[in-house]
């Protein structure tokens, strides 16, 4: 009997911890209403013009090719993006404001198991990510920057890889980001 009574406490424990960080929505909800958000400073809401339901168009097409949804989450602390193109391929990313450290995070996964990590900074008007990548198992790793501007009919990202440090830069892909519905 004593063993359950602990492990009741030590669930209880877990249960309030995790609602203490932000990650059990249940303890989240049966936050006082007064109560001021976590992730209220400027910061969090750099990223926010890039919300919406998306087609996305390679700068070069005339139509879409694929579709592309960003929200926000877990109190507005987080950007989910949710990714799919019309070939089948698929991928979701966190986008946080690491406030410990005064830097974007952006942790990107697909259906083909590749994990891509950009960090940066947001600057008059344009966010920036940049990490390495590693293209194929036992590949030479590459430098990989991201950049999403708003524009005055939806965001633009502009992505380039570098193969010798930062030396130089190649184009990877031109996006132009609009609302669902309204065509290029």
């Amino acid at each position: 009997m004593r063993e359950i009574g602990r492990r009741s406490g030590f669930t209880a424990l877990i249960m309030l911890a995790l609602g203490a960080a932000g990650l059990c929505d249940r303890a989240a909800a049966a936050a006082p209403a007064h109560a001021d958000p976590v992730c209220n400073a400027p910061e969090y809401r750099q990223f926010d013009f890039w919300l919406g339901d998306w087609e996305v168009f390679d700068t070069q097409a005339r139509s879409s090719v694929a579709r592309l949804q960003v929200q926000s989450i877990l109190n507005g602390c987080v950007l989910l993006e949710i990714y799919r193109d019309l070939s089948g391929n698929e991928g979701r990313s966190f986008s946080i404001y690491d406030a410990t450290r005064g830097v974007w995070h952006q942790s990107w996964v697909t259906n083909h198991g590749h994990l891509l990590i950009i960090e940066g900074q947001f600057h008059d008007g344009v966010m920036q990510l940049t990490g390495t990548d590693l293209p194929a198992p036992g590949g030479a790793r590459r430098l990989v920057r991201g950049t999403w501007q708003a524009t005055k009919d939806g965001v633009r990202e502009i992505a380039v890889r570098s193969n010798d440090a930062g030396k130089t830069w190649q184009p990877w892909f031109d996006l132009l980001m609009r609302p669902r519905g309204r065509g290029r």
